[in-house]
């Protein structure tokens, strides 16, 4: 172990650093026949399980949804409430 680094060996903080780097962004787009989904993008690398991440989300909410290029969407306007459930698991989520 080395001196210089403190939290050499602490299992999953190369984890939870790369979720806290990543500058996540919620928004709200209207669909066929105006129906809303809520739209996570901005993850930047393969630090973080998508699909478990979308699935999580989605149990949480109660809703549907996907994972689309590199982004979470689920279905309905739940923009507020991703925000909180992100920040939760360590995300950094802009405004």
């Amino acid at each position: 172990m080395s001196d210089d680094d403190v939290f050499e060996g602490v299992p999953g903080i190369e984890e939870d650093l790369a979720r806290a780097e990543q500058r996540l962004t919620v928004r709200v787009e209207r669909r066929t026949y105006d129906k809303p989904v809520t739209i996570v993008e901005g993850f930047e690398d393969e630090s973080v399980d998508l699909t478990d991440l979308a699935s999580e989300l989605k149990s949480s909410l109660g809703a549907g949804g996907t994972v689309n290029d590199g982004a979470i969407e689920v279905q309905g306007d739940h923009a507020e409430r991703v925000r909180e459930l992100l920040a939760e698991r360590g995300f950094s989520v802009e405004d």
